[in-house]
C-alpha cells in the first residue's frame, strides 16, 4: 500500500483556506476561554472582598464588569499576538504545538497573579503594582515567612497546578476542534495557503486587535486606569481594572528610569518656591538662606506655648488605623488603653500618614520630610544619605541622648543605614531580645516583648541627660502571629475572628502596659509622649480613590500640662511631617529647619491645616487634605475634588464644577519644591551628607 504523501513540490500542492480558518478558529476558541477565565477571577476578586460591597448598586458592579471586559480583552490580545503573526506562515499556523505551550504559559501565570492578587487586595485595597517589586528587594526568606504564614499559599498552589492542567487540556481541545479536516481531511499533500491570502488575513486581524487593544475607537490616548473610574464606588472602580496590566505598568515604572516616575514640574521654580513658603512659613518663623534652601528657617516659638519638658518618646504604632480607635469613634472596644490614655493628652481626630508604608510613616515622623512620587523608597535610595531636619538632628544638635527599640531586624528597609546616617546610635533590635515572650516566626518578637525592653531601657541608662526615644512596634502586621495565650479577647466580627483587629487590640494592650511601667519613672513627668500610626488600613468603605481610611491615624500628645494649654481635642489636619516642627515647638527655643510641615499647635489664627499624601504603588497619584475636602491629582488625569467626613460613618461626595485652583497649586507647588530640594541636596538643616555618628 502506497503511503499518502504529506509533502509535495511547490507546483502539486493544493492551496487551501483550511489552515487559515483553522488558526483563526483556534486562536478564537482560545481567547474566549481567556476572557471567562478573567472574568471568573474577578468575580472571585469581588466574592473574597464582599465586606466592600456595602451599600452599593448592582449596576455599578455591572459597569465595572464591562469595563473589566475591555481591560481584559487588552491582556487577550497580547496573549493572542503570536497566533496571529503565525497566519503569515503556513508552516507556523500547522505548528500547534509551540502555539498551545505559549497560551497555556501565559495564562497560567496571569491565572497566577489573579489569584495572589484576591489577598494583596484584600491587604492593600489596590491592584497589583510596584510592592510586588519592593517585596521581591527585601530579605527573601522574611517575605517568603510572611507569605507562608500570612495567606494560603499552599491552597493557591494546588489550584494553580490543577487549573495550569486543565488549560493545556483545553488548548489541546480546542486544537484538535479547530483541525478537523485541515490536514488529513484532504487526503493530499500539506495545503498551501496563497501568500496574498495570508497576507489580507493578518492585517484584518491586526486591525481588530489594534482596536482591542486600544479600548476604543475615539482619538486620544489607549484604555487607561482612569477609564475605570465610572462608578462612586471606588471598590466597583477598582474591579473594573486588570491585575496584570496594573502590574505591567509598575514594572515600567520601577525598572524604568528611576527620574521618570517622580513628580513632574507643572509650575516655574520660583512660582512653586513662593506656594511652599507661604504654605509653610508662620509669623513665628524667619527664612534662611533663601537664595539656596527653599524653607529653611529658624523658628522661634512663644513662650507661653511649650511645656515643661525636656524628654521625648516617639511611639510609632503599626497599622494603627483610626477607623478602628474608640477615641476616634469606632465601635467594637479594639483600643480601650488608647482610648483611656487619649484622656489625659491631646488627641488629634483629623490626622493622616504621609504614605501607606512603615518606611514612609518612618521617615516623615522622624526625618520630616514627605513621601513624594518616585521617592516612595527614600531609606533605600541614594537620596535617603542626604541631611534632612529630624529629630536626630535637631535634638542631636542639644546633646540628646536616643534610643529606638523595634522587634524586628534593623536591615529591613535599611532602617539602620538611614537613621545611623541622621545621627542615631543606639539600637535595640530583633537580635537583642533574649528569651522572649513570643517570637514571630516572620517579623521578631511581640509588642509585648518591645515595650517592656523599652521600658527597661528607659528607666536603666535613660533620664541624666534629655533624650528622646523611638518605640516601634510590628505585631500589627501580616501574618499577626501573637502569642497562645493572648491577654486580650479576640476581635469577633459577623461570628468570625478578625485577625487584624485582634493584633491591633493586642498591640493597645502593649501600649498601655509601657505607659502603666513609665508613668512610675522620674522622667515620666518630664517627657512629652508622642503616639501615632505609622499608617492605617482599608476599612469596609473606600473614601475617594486614595482610600483616605489607609491614611487617617490618630495623633496623641502626652506631656505635662498640655491639656491645661490646649485642650483634649483638637480638629487640626495634620500629616506626620508635621510631628517634628510640633515636638520642637513644645521643647522651646530657637531652633533652624527645613521640615515639610508646621507646628500644629502655633498656626495662624483661622489656619485649620492641611496635609499632602500619597499612597504606595509607584505612580504619581497625589492629593492634598484640608478639614472637609480632597482634592485626588491622578497621573495624566483631572483633578477630583471631594467633600469627606472620616469617624463611623465616612462618608465622600464628589464636587462637581471646576476644583479649587488655589489647593491644587499649593499641592503642585508642594510637591515640585520638595523634590527639587531633595533631588538638589539642599532637603536639610544644612545641605550636603550627614556625620557619620562617632562610635
Amino acid at each position: 500500500m502506497t503511503p499518502t504523501a504529506v509533502q509535495g513540490s511547490p507546483s502539486n500542492t493544493p492551496h487551501s483556506f483550511q489552515p487559515i480558518r483553522s488558526q483563526l478558529l483556534f486562536t478564537l476558541y482560545s481567547g474566549l476561554a481567556l476572557l471567562v477565565m478573567y472574568t471568573l477571577l474577578r468575580v472571585a476578586l469581588l466574592v473574597y472582598n464582599r465586606e466592600l460591597i456595602g451599600d452599593t448598586p448592582s449596576g455599578a458592579f455591572v459597569e465595572a464588569f464591562y469595563n473589566g471586559l475591555r481591560f481584559d480583552l487588552r491582556v487577550v490580545v497580547y496573549a493572542c499576538a503570536p497566533l496571529l503573526i503565525a497566519l503569515l506562515s503556513t508552516r507556523a499556523m500547522l505548528a500547534r504545538g509551540w502555539q498551545r505551550l505559549w497560551l497555556t504559559v501565559f495564562a497560567s501565570i496571569t491565572l497566577f497573579l489573579g489569584l495572589a492578587e484576591l489577598d494583596f487586595y484584600k491587604e492593600f485595597h489596590q491592584r497589583l503594582n510596584s510592592l510586588v517589586f519592593q517585596y521581591l528587594q527585601e530579605d527573601q526568606a522574611t517575605v517568603m515567612s510572611m507569605l507562608w504564614n500570612g495567606f494560603p499559599v499552599a491552597r493557591y498552589l494546588i489550584a494553580w497546578f490543577v487549573i495550569t492542567a486543565l488549560l493545556w487540556w483545553m488548548f489541546s481541545r480546542f486544537d484538535r476542534a479547530s483541525r478537523a479536516g485541515v490536514i488529513a481531511g484532504t487526503g493530499a499533500a500539506r495545503p498551501k495557503v496563497a501568500w496574498y491570502w495570508r497576507a489580507s488575513v493578518f492585517f484584518l486581524c491586526l486591525l481588530i486587535a489594534v482596536i482591542a487593544a486600544r479600548g476604543h475607537l475615539r482619538q486620544g490616548p489607549p484604555l487607561r486606569w482612569g477609564d475605570a473610574y465610572t462608578t462612586e464606588s471606588m471598590f466597583a472602580n477598582q474591579l473594573g481594572l486588570n491585575g496584570t496590566l496594573t502590574l505591567f505598568t509598575a514594572a515600567q515604572a520601577t525598572f524604568g528610569p528611576h527620574r521618570d516616575n517622580t513628580w513632574q514640574s507643572t509650575l516655574e521654580d520660583e512660582q512653586a518656591r513662593q506656594i511652599t513658603r507661604d504654605m509653610l512659613l508662620t509669623p513665628d518663623d524667619q527664612l534662611v538662606d533663601a537664595d539656596s534652601a527653599a524653607i529653611r528657617r529658624v523658628y522661634t516659638p512663644p513662650s507661653d506655648k511649650t511645656l515643661p519638658i525636656r524628654n521625648v518618646v516617639v511611639i510609632l504604632m503599626e497599622s494603627f488605623a483610626g477607623h478602628s480607635v474608640g477615641a476616634l469613634g469606632a465601635p467594637g472596644n479594639i483600643t480601650p488603653y488608647f482610648d483611656k490614655l487619649s484622656q489625659e493628652g491631646l488627641l488629634f481626630d483629623r490626622f493622616f500618614s504621609n504614605g501607606t508604608h512603615t518606611h514612609q510613616g518612618m521617615f516623615a515622623t522622624m526625618a520630616c520630610f514627605p513621601n513624594l512620587p518616585g521617592f516612595e523608597y527614600l531609606m533605600r535610595t541614594p537620596e535617603g544619605a542626604h541631611k534632612f531636619s529630624g529629630l536626630p538632628q535637631l535634638l542631636g544638635a542639644r546633646g540628646y541622648d536616643n534610643l529606638y527599640v523595634y522587634n524586628g531586624n534593623f536591615q529591613w528597609d535599611n532602617q539602620s543605614g538611614f537613621f545611623s546616617n541622621q545621627g542615631m546610635t543606639n539600637f535595640i533590635g530583633r537580635e537583642d531580645f533574649v528569651d522572649p515572650v513570643f517570637m514571630d516566626p516572620t517579623w521578631g518578637v511581640s509588642d509585648q516583648d518591645m515595650f517592656d525592653r523599652g521600658a527597661l531601657e528607659l528607666k536603666t541608662h535613660y533620664g541624666q541627660k534629655p533624650f528622646y526615644a523611638l518605640l516601634q512596634s510590628l505585631s500589627n502586621h501580616t501574618p499577626y502571629a501573637l502569642p497562645k495565650d493572648l491577654p486580650v479577647e479576640p476581635v469577633m466580627i459577623n461570628g468570625k475572628e478578625d485577625l487584624h483587629r485582634t493584633a491591633m487590640r493586642y498591640s493597645d494592650w502593649a501600649l498601655g502596659q509601657f505607659f502603666e511601667k513609665a508613668r512610675k519613672e522620674p522622667y515620666f513627668n518630664q517627657t512629652l509622649f508622642v503616639v501615632v500610626g505609622d499608617h492605617g488600613f482599608g476599612g469596609f468603605d473606600q473614601v475617594t480613590e486614595m482610600d483616605l481610611q489607609r491614611f487617617n491615624v490618630p495623633l496623641l500628645l502626652i506631656a505635662p500640662g498640655i491639656q491645661d494649654k490646649f485642650g483634649k481635642l483638637s480638629h487640626t489636619v495634620g500629616t506626620q511631617v508635621d510631628i517634628v516642627p510640633t515636638i520642637m515647638g513644645r521643647l522651646g527655643g530657637e531652633v533652624r529647619h527645613q521640615c515639610w510641615g508646621r507646628d500644629l499647635l502655633n498656626l495662624p489664627e483661622g489656619d485649620g491645616g492641611m496635609g499632602v499624601i500619597k499612597p504606595s504603588g509607584g505612580d504619581q497619584t497625589v492629593a492634598i487634605v484640608t478639614a472637609e475636602h480632597v482634592l485626588v491629582q491622578p497621573k495624566d488625569f483631572e483633578p477630583r475634588f471631594y467633600r469627606y467626613r472620616l469617624g463611623a460613618k465616612p462618608t465622600a461626595t464628589r464636587l462637581e464644577g471646576p476644583v479649587d485652583e488655589a489647593l491644587k497649586k499649593r499641592m503642585e507647588g508642594f510637591l515640585q519644591t520638595a523634590t527639587k530640594s531633595l533631588l538638589d541636596n539642599t532637603a536639610g538643616v544644612v545641605d550636603g551628607m550627614p556625620d557619620k555618628p562617632q562610635p
